[in-house]
């Protein structure tokens, strides 16, 4: 008989109880939802989880706080714990469906602080959200942090958009960079893995 593993957990770090015990359940302003995935996705790498990403899925109507991710391939193990993937997992979870945007449900948003990977772009795509919140988008990201981000088309935009999920860009784009260039001195000076940044090489 084949002994393989049945499962396999990702899970939020215990830090993320403190950064969210002030935030009130529901955050209206589109900004301040980003304020908050910034200020998670700088902890989370100065803590050692994962790379510095996060983001959150709300209710677009009234800005209820329905999950929140942050990175956590390093504490887990697993290549796929991507902030988008896990707040889409906690959220999908938290609301009993796989479809964030079907019927009878709040049209749901995902807010994240740099345009999603190739992996995250499909995941967020196939989730049923109905809104995709950007810091930014461009090779800014792969520049300052050596991620290799995948090959994602120039027009991955547009088809969000021809799917029904409306795309905001440049949502405190300026903050989000600092959070890559405080990570890039860490990794210049030795001091984190960047777990991907075999940029095409075998």
């Amino acid at each position: 008989m084949i002994d393989i593993m049945r499962e396999y957990r990702v899970a939020l770090p215990s830090w993320i109880e403190e950064e969210l015990a002030s935030v009130p359940a529901a955050v209206p302003d589109r900004t301040e939802r980003m304020r908050l995935v910034h200020r998670l996705a700088d902890r989370n790498w100065r803590e050692g989880d994962g790379g510095p990403f996060a983001a959150l899925v709300a209710e677009r109507g009234t800005g209820r706080i329905v999950s929140v991710g942050v990175n956590v391939v390093l504490a887990s193990g697993v290549s796929s714990a991507h902030a988008e993937v896990v707040a889409l997992g906690l959220a999908q979870a938290a609301t009993g469906g796989w479809d964030l945007g079907g019927d009878g449900r709040p049209a749901h948003e995902l807010v994240v602080n740099w345009r999603p990977c190739i992996q995250c772009y499909g995941a967020t795509m196939w989730s049923g959200v109905r809104g995709l919140v950007v810091a930014g988008e461009g090779p800014d990201l792969e520049k300052l942090t050596t991620f290799d981000e995948g090959p994602l088309g120039a027009d991955w935009a547009e088809q969000f958009e021809a799917r029904g999920i409306e795309v905001v860009q440049d949502v405190l784009r300026d903050e989000a960079l600092a959070v890559f260039r405080a990570y890039r001195e860490a990794v210049d000076a030795g001091e984190v893995t960047v777990y991907n940044a075999r940029g095409g090489v075998a």
